[in-house]
């Protein structure tokens, strides 16, 4: 965010330094590492100094890297707000949208923060007319190149729930976990209408029956990608039904989504067989109080029974690749204590974030990139939601 006061990119710079700023300065944006000692770069970077020739533009998110200040003052999205970002959506967005590039997940990034004593002024209620503000899937945060933009109201599911809903304002839940497929060809059709005064008949046939088969191809990539999660290799007429006796299974038991398949990763067959669930695998243990999760565990390891040419080890192996071993959780990105997740707790008022403490949770992200199920340097312990601390 910037400031009409001399802009500090915390503690000049230093914390782009010790974290990302070799890799954004001279890999991302082709610079020497030399600038970021230079008044001038910091008042280009901070939205101070607007350069000769240069015109302040909204962003228009495309495949090519570009430099962008995020939330450095009026744009015509303002509204009768300063169009400044403010501190807490600030970390939260730096810390988030590298964890999603660390995960391999397509998605902006933010390079550094700007800081200022300014304060920050917002027109509640858009002009004075009360508008109910959705967000998250909303057609104009839709990334055709399947990128991650947009940080605003978001939020990590913990524990799986298909009504799960990201977005506090959305009220009436049309952006819930469940509904995102429907949503997306909600959006998709919506892009098409706007395009159809440019198509000709031959193209409107066309686009109309691509649409068409929108839900066929999104449940065939749902199935794939949970097919990967859970191990299995070949096709099976009853991959979907196991998959789904699995979400229904961690829907029950309000399983945490992230950790479940990553202890079923790390799990071995003879211990899931003999139901011996160790306590450091403290999700797989909340799923073994449904009634049907040895049932469950039955049909699991008769399908791995069926991958030609397997062996556990090697399922193992290949599960952790689509099974991260340390994730946010949404208290963390908000910076309250957290519970039940491989991070650190951080302090309940982003006033008091340290630079430390960031650079611990990005380097929590750093090495997930490269984690080959080494996941126990991550473990830092189930945390208490309240106090942030380790229970005895």
């Amino acid at each position: 965010m910037a400031s009409s006061k001399a802009p500090e990119m915390l503690t000049n710079l230093n914390f782009l330094q010790n974290s990302n700023y070799e890799e954004v300065l001279e890999n991302i944006l082709d610079l020497d590492v030399s600038v970021k000692g230079s008044s001038d770069f910091l008042e280009f970077i901070s939205g101070g100094k607007v350069t000769f020739g240069s015109v302040p533009l909204a962003h228009r998110h495309g495949e090519r890297w570009e430099l962008q200040l995020k939330g450095s003052g009026k744009t015509p999205y303002s509204r009768n707000g300063d169009g400044r970002a403010v501190l807490r959506s600030s970390v939260r967005e730096f810390l988030c949208s590298e964890a999603m590039h660390y995960l391999g997940i397509p998605t902006s990034r933010a390079a550094s923060l700007v800081v200022s004593d300014d304060a920050v002024w917002r027109d509640q209620f858009y002009n004075g007319n009360i508008k109910r503000e959705r967000g998250v899937c909303n057609t104009d945060n839709f990334s055709l190149l399947s990128i991650t933009i947009d940080y605003g109201p978001f939020g990590f599911m913990d524990s799986y729930d298909p009504n799960f809903v990201p977005n506090t304002s959305d009220d009436e839940r049309r952006y819930k976990i469940g509904n995102q497929a429907s949503v997306g060809l909600f959006n998709l059709s919506k892009l098409l209408q706007a395009l159809k005064p440019l198509l000709d008949p031959r193209q409107k046939q066309l686009a109309s029956q691509i649409l068409e088969g929108y839900g066929e191809h999104y449940y065939s990539r749902f199935t794939e990608l949970f097919k990967a999660k859970l191990g299995l290799l070949g096709e099976n007429e009853n991959d979907n039904y196991l998959i789904a006796f699995l979400l229904k299974i961690m829907e029950d038991t309000k399983a945490d989504f992230t950790m479940t398949f990553r202890e079923l990763s790390e799990i071995t067959a003879d211990q899931l067989k003999e139901l011996h669930i160790p306590e450091e695998f403290w999700a797989l243990q909340d799923l073994g109080k449904h009634k049907l999760f040895s049932e469950w565990v039955t049909m699991y390891l008769l399908r791995l029974n069926s991958n030609n040419g397997d062996s556990d080890a090697k399922r193992r192996t290949r599960m952790t690749s689509s099974a991260p071993g340390a994730g946010f959780t949404t208290p963390l990105s908000e910076a309250e204590g957290c519970r039940e997740s491989r991070v650190l707790p951080v302090p309940p008022s982003l006033g008091q974030v340290s630079e430390s403490q960031l650079l611990i949770l990005r380097g929590i992200q750093t090495s997930e990139k490269n984690d080959q199920g080494q996941s126990s340097s991550l473990q830092i312990g189930r945390m208490d939601q309240a106090t942030g601390t380790p229970p005895p």
